[in-house]
């Protein structure tokens, strides 16, 4: 394979970089609260599924108050 000089490369980087379609500020906003609202979502989720577990496990062994 033959080897490309670096003003090539740079010139096919700035090409392909031409092709990519940006996300508008709007849009980096929304989906950023998105990532914040399911990592929310997730936490909760996991710490009820955590205490009722604990919960469970506690009543089962008998080493509940």
């Amino acid at each position: 394979m033959a080897r490309t000089n670096p003003f090539e490369f740079l010139q096919q980087v700035r090409t392909e970089v031409a092709k990519v379609t940006w996300p508008t500020r709007r849009e980096t906003v929304i989906t950023t609260i998105m990532v914040l609202i399911m990592s929310v979502a997730t936490a909760l989720f996991f710490l009820a599924v955590d205490s009722a577990l604990s919960t469970l496990v506690t009543f089962v062994l008998g080493l509940g108050r």
